[in-house]
């Protein structure tokens, strides 16, 4: 989310606005009523959270800096999760003091405590994607499996000028290959893009990739919310209007609520019995805004679309089911953040992985 400097303004909340933290072990997530076919009942674990905070101790030779570096002493945040071996295993972004941010990689056997790698598994080195990812990184990691079995990462590649939206493939989480942008041809080469969450089903508690009508679909946008359509997982084509060429938006910000300035994916879009259920991050526009939330904040929301149909929108929570309520999610490197970027069913339950103030990692559980 640094890495969307582009539309950022860090808002200063004062201290007597803080609301403290509860001596409880969990309190409920949002006071708003989802609509029946959406995740509901999920309860930050306050007892533990924030689950991953910056640590200064671990160092990295960083192959583009020629000096070691301590690669997450600054933020962790945004992070995704996957189920593999009866294990949670996180990606999660991490900045070092300059701001170019990595993804490190760590282990969990119930879901709540993590044990880190020392060293991260994906950043910028001197290969083709140096110059879209240097110096400000790799960032905001969202995963889906496909049916043999290889993990599907999108990410952020940024310049320290331009996001763009790539795509990268692993066997085992640790070694990955890159693949390129996922726009990256023609007039869509230099445009913004980034936070592709590819439509995917669930098969216990494996996430894998689905075909719709033959082909499949990614949501990826940071203002509106857009499609693209891929054979293979890799090669992927932007959904245009065949009149002027233009991206057709399947999702846009509202006038009035938390998702007033713009609307950016969170983890995979899931394929259920109801249709495809997306959940998004909102963030809560200057004027014209939820007035009940901070401008700028980012809480998320669930959209609803038709599961023959992915680009036709059918349903959508009147308001957000996450939003920054603690300390350490409203005062950080960014304030008023809760931003939503990891889902995993786990020992048969959700578990709900998410950025705080772009700072910090917590966790919230379906009950």
């Amino acid at each position: 989310m640094l890495g969307r400097n582009y539309f950022w303004i860090v808002f200063v909340v004062i201290s007597g606005l803080l609301t403290s933290c509860r001596d409880v072990t969990t309190a409920p997530v949002a006071e708003k009523d989802p609509g029946s076919w959406a995740f509901s009942n999920f309860v930050k674990v306050d007892s533990i959270n924030p689950i991953m905070q910056p640590d200064t101790s671990v160092g990295f030779a960083a192959p583009l800096r020629g000096a070691t570096v301590n690669w997450e002493a600054r933020n962790v945040l945004n992070p995704t999760a996957v189920v593999k071996d009866g294990k949670v295993y996180m990606l999660y972004r991490a900045q070092d003091q300059q701001m170019t941010s990595r993804l490190g990689l760590a282990m969990s056997s119930d879901g709540l405590h993590f044990e880190k790698q020392a060293a991260p598994v994906f950043y910028p080195a001197e290969d083709s994607l140096k110059r879209y990812e240097w110096p400000g990184g790799v960032e905001d990691p969202r995963i889906v499996e496909s049916e043999d079995g290889r993990y599907i990462m999108t990410y952020t590649a940024y310049d320290g000028k331009t996001a763009r939206l790539c795509l990268a493939s692993s066997r085992d989480l640790t070694t990955w290959t890159k693949h390129g942008l996922v726009m990256g041809y023609g007039k869509y080469r230099d445009t913004w893009s980034k936070s592709g969450a590819i439509i995917a089903k669930r098969d216990g508690s494996r996430m894998i990739a689905t075909k719709i009508d033959g082909k499949y679909w990614m949501y990826f946008g940071d203002t509106d919310l857009f499609m693209a359509t891929s054979e293979d997982l890799i090669h992927w084509e932007v959904a245009e209007n065949a009149e002027n060429g233009q991206l057709i938006s399947v999702l846009h910000p509202r006038m009035g609520y938390f998702d007033s300035r713009l609307v950016e994916p969170g983890p995979y879009a899931l394929l259920r019995d109801e249709g495809v259920v997306l959940i998004y991050n909102g963030s809560n526009a200057a004027n014209f805004n939820d007035a009940a939330l901070p401008k700028f904040t980012y809480a998320a929301g669930q959209a609803l679309f038709d599961a023959r149909y992915p680009y036709k929108l059918i349903d959508r929570t009147e308001g957000y089911f996450i939003h920054p309520d603690k300390p350490y999610e409203k005062v950080g490197e960014v304030n008023e953040v809760c931003f939503v970027e990891g889902l995993v069913y786990f020992q048969d339950k959700w578990f709900l992985y998410y950025g705080t103030a772009d700072s910090r990692i917590a966790v919230a559980v379906q009950e």
